[in-house]
């Protein structure tokens, strides 16, 4: 077959195109597409392409490369559509000319290579891989590092792919080929070889931990490698062996946090952050201790310094430009936020089940998100929580210095140590936060906004003993100083100091009280001064006081503060703004504190949410019926508005059944709780049981259709879903009383599987135990039969649990069903003698059915037995039944 040849013609027309293409103007970019979309209906379009990037040697390299480019899209796009002839003379054209002189060439070339592997090709292109391998023994460099350029692409691109059996495992033989090259004389030899190797670590590839004592030998000869590529990759194998096998290091230990020192102080900064990225795998290994011991006096210091701004940093963050508030923000600055939906639990404030982490360390948005100052804080921060005290005796000379430093960078370096060890070292810091936090509580009126803002930030860390404190001492000067920077002039400050007081919020609940008024005033103040990024953390702070004082907000002055604003925000946002979800959430949790002082606003609030949620579902359902027609709808729309409803119908209560009654809520509630996303059936169901709470009525003619839904979604794989689907159970059960009979078969035996589950959430059990109590409490016949299965998880559950309301339900429950099957108890009664003896104060009539329960049981077994069977508890148990029961 001859070779194929470009038409003169058609080469002038592709030439002109790619010239055309580098210009700026977007009007002539739109008509390059177009072009490209037609050229795409001739077969050898892509000849032409490959032809210009790989043996036209009179253009110039950047418009080589571009042709390459555009292929490489075209084979994303399209190429199962390729002729294959088409294919085959890509191929050959690839391998042909894969040591291109020019770099740009060769590495473009690779780029192609990959992405027809990526197509799944490498079953149709047997030879790639060896005749890659192969090049690598070229005497040509060029040969050698184009084809180590197209290995390292495909080692990254298509790891699963080199380690399948479909491919009859190519690692086999690349392994041992790559790690000869690690002492090839040319650094970017040795630093491609690395490179493909690491893209196994993670994964325990086979192939690679047969070698593994090689690699790491050959890694060691590197060490002092003048290249920062090779340091680069060699100090990441390092951070990744520690994770993967840590065990092999071990005898070399010592000399790899010698060398992970230095290298963390290394003159490039891209090396020294992959290395100070050892310090975090280490800290989670449980050698940790034991081998950082002896260098920790070396390695803090070390930490501290990488903490400090870098020039670049300063000149990147506008450090020198104190007053900024009046810029607007770009848009590409905001980060997108994630409702978190809403989880019934029974403890309003729940000791935080999930593990919030506000400590990302992401204080600098506008810095390539990750750097060498947060990797040294972070790396501070969790060495802090492996060694506690033991690290204060080497930081606090340290501290001293930098804290009090006349350079501005040294001091806001020395503030964000003492926010990084708070949480581990809080106890040896305790002695030291009398005379630190009045010092900065000074610091935040500093001239250099980048030390107010990091000032804001580290007092955060220690809200929680500063609200333990008598308020005139700290939290009284704290607040006045920290709301003073709410309104500060400088951007940043303003976001680090609404943030500090969301923590001081959460920290203080009510002791915040007092103060109401005053904190009002500011944030409110703060609404016409905040550009977009700061307001929707000005939402935050706001729903997160409301979280925080409750009812007490509920006080004419405060509501009429607070609501004008956040109405009037409401007012201007459209209905497909995302900004909508900051500022529901917030509303949601000022409805629910204000309670009947939220009644003159909540019409439109109402209307609007039941607007949103009827939209996104008309939306999915244009979508699911004609996709190539309708774009699927963001359902966090119809999640957040869900929620908000939520929020209204808990704080209005009975209030809200007016506007019930006029809308179809109940209509598009019913088609949420069958969504096929989670989260979406999360918040359904918490709305359910809230509504259950606020009008039943309305919610009475849909059980027959309801039930059956929420019995399938006792799914204890989605956590939040099934528990708010159980605490919906359990609510709807306490009004429907002894109707609730023809729904129990469904529902029972689920909730009974799930107590019973080892490693079930706290939260879920405990609402599953309610739920079972409330079944039996209004059908005890139907549950005292299966007593046995689960009286005894369900004692354990709800000991923990402080009295209320739902504690109160749930044990009627179970003394109606001891009532009906006392056999049932029996063998775990010391269990249920537990569970009683955890409630501090019963009600009158509650306590008398524990005492006949217990009596009962005493003069059933006779006064020798329950001696026999009483010595068995431990002492305060055995008092406190005495005390409050006389048995």
């Amino acid at each position: 077959m001859a070779m194929w040849q470009p038409e003169e013609n058609g080469l002038r027309q592709i030439l002109q195109l790619l010239k055309e293409s580098q210009s700026p103007d977007t009007d002539t970019q739109r008509a390059v597409q177009q072009k490209l979309g037609e050229l795409n209906n001739y077969p050898d379009f892509n000849n032409y392409l490959i032809f210009v990037l790989t043996k036209l040697k009179t253009e110039d390299d950047p418009t080589r490369s571009l042709s390459g480019l555009i292929l490489k899209n075209n084979v994303r796009a399209h190429f199962e559509r390729f002729p294959p002839e088409v294919t085959s003379f890509i191929k050959q054209e690839c391998l042909n000319s894969i040591g291109d002189p020019s770099p740009l060439i060769r590495a473009t070339i690779g780029i192609i290579i990959t992405n027809i592997i990526s197509k799944g090709e490498l079953h149709n292109w047997p030879e790639v891989l060896p005749h890659l391998c192969a090049c690598l023994d070229s005497e040509d460099y060029n040969i050698c590092e184009g084809a180590f350029g197209a290995l390292q692409k495909i080692c990254e691109d298509n790891s699963e792919t080199l380690d399948s059996d479909l491919a009859e495992r190519p690692l086999n033989v690349l392994i041992p080929k790559f790690l000869n090259f690690f002492r090839h004389q040319s650094p970017k030899i040795r630093s491609h070889a690395i490179a493909c190797v690491n893209q196994f670590i993670i994964s325990r590839t086979q192939a690679l931990m047969v070698h593994i004592d090689t690699f790491i030998q050959n890694l060691f000869f590197l060490a002092k490698d003048e290249d920062t590529e090779v340091r680069k990759n060699v100090c990441r194998a390092l951070v990744m062996l520690v994770e993967v096998r840590i065990d092999r290091l071990m005898p070399h230990i010592d000399q790899i946090i010698q060398y992970m020192m230095e290298r963390t102080q290394d003159a490039d900064d891209t090396v020294a952050l992959e290395s100070c990225e050892f310090w975090l795998s280490l800290a989670e290994q449980k050698v940790c201790k034991d081998v950082l011991g002896p260098h920790i006096e070396r390695l803090v210091p070390i930490l501290v310094k990488g903490m400090r701004y870098s020039e670049i940093d300063i000149i990147l963050l506008k450090g020198d430009i104190e007053e900024d508030e009046m810029i607007p923000d770009k848009e590409s600055d905001i980060k997108p936020r994630f409702h978190k939906s809403r989880t019934h639990s029974n403890q309003k404030h729940d000791e935080g089940e999930e593990g919030d982490d506000d400590e990302s360390y992401d204080d600098d948005d506008s810095l390539s998100d990750w750097n060498l100052r947060k990797c040294s804080a972070a790396a501070l921060d969790v060495l802090a929580n492996v060694f506690h005290e033991e690290i204060l005796p080497v930081l606090l000379p340290i501290l001293k210095d930098t804290l009090f430093h006349i350079d501005w960078e040294v001091k806001e370096s020395g503030i964000l140590v003492l926010g990084a060890i708070a949480e581990g070292c809080m106890s040896g810091m305790i002695p030291h936060l009398p005379e630190l936090i009045p010092y900065l509580i000074n610091c935040l009126s500093d001239k250099k906004a980048l030390v107010r803002s990091i000032t804001c930030w580290t007092l955060s860390r220690y809200a929680h003993w500063v609200v333990g404190q008598p308020h005139d001492n700290f939290l009284k000067p704290l607040m006045t100083e920290l709301l003073k920077r709410v309104l500060d002039a400088n951007k940043r400050v303003q976001e680090a100091a609404c943030s500090a007081f969301a923590t001081l919020e959460e920290e203080a609940c009510t002791e915040l009280v007092p103060y109401l008024g005053f904190i009002l005033e500011t944030l409110v103040f703060a609404f016409g001064k905040y550009q977009h990024k700061n307001l929707l953390i000005l939402y935050d702070a706001i729903g997160t006081l409301a979280d925080s004082v409750g009812h007490h907000l509920n006080k004419p002055e405060y509501v009429n503060l607070l609501m004008p604003p956040l109405i009037q925000k409401w007012n201007m946002l459209k209905d497909e703004d995302k900004d909508l979800f900051p500022l529901l959430e917030c509303l949601s949790s000022v409805a629910t504190a204000l309670q009947s002082g939220f009644l003159p606003y909540c019409e439109p609030v109402y209307q609007r949410c039941v607007c949103l949620v009827e939209q996104t579902l008309t939306q999915n359902y244009a979508n699911l019926s004609q996709p190539d027609q309708y774009d699927p709808p963001d359902k966090d729309f119809m999640i957040v508005a869900l929620d908000l409803l939520s929020g209204l119908a808990e704080g209005l209560e009975g209030h809200i059944e007016g506007l019930v009654a006029n809308s179809t809520i109940l209509k598009l509630l019913f088609q949420c709780m069958q969504d096929p996303m989670p989260e979406v059936r999360q918040s359904s169901f918490a709305l359910l049981g809230d509504l259950t709470k606020a009008c039943f009525q309305h919610v009475r003619p849909c059980i027959p259709e309801f039930m059956p839904i929420l019995g399938a979604n006792l799914n204890p794989e989605f956590i939040s879903v099934c528990n708010n689907a159980t605490w919906a159970i359990g609510e709807i059960s306490i009004k429907m009383g002894s109707d609730m009979q023809p729904f129990i078969g469904m529902v029972l035996s689920q909730l009974i599987d799930i107590i019973n589950r080892s490693n079930t959430p706290k939260t879920l059990l405990e609402n599953t135990a309610i739920t079972i109590g409330r079944l039996g409490l209004v059908c005890p016949q139907d549950v005292a039969p299966l007593l046995q299965q689960f009286i005894r998880q369900w004692c354990t559950s709800l000991r923990n649990i402080r009295d209320n309301e739902e504690k109160d339900s749930a044990f009627r429950g179970v003394c109606h069903m001891i009532g009906a099957n006392p056999a049932g108890v029996v063998q775990d009664f010391i269990f249920f003698c537990d569970a009683v003896a955890s409630w501090m104060h019963p009600k009158p009539d509650l306590k008398d059915m524990f005492y006949k329960i217990l009596h009962g049981f005493k003069a059933q077994v006779g006064e020798e037995n329950w001696s026999k069977f009483s010595d068995q508890f431990p002492q305060p148990l055995r008092e406190r039944l005495t005390a409050n029961y006389g048995v």
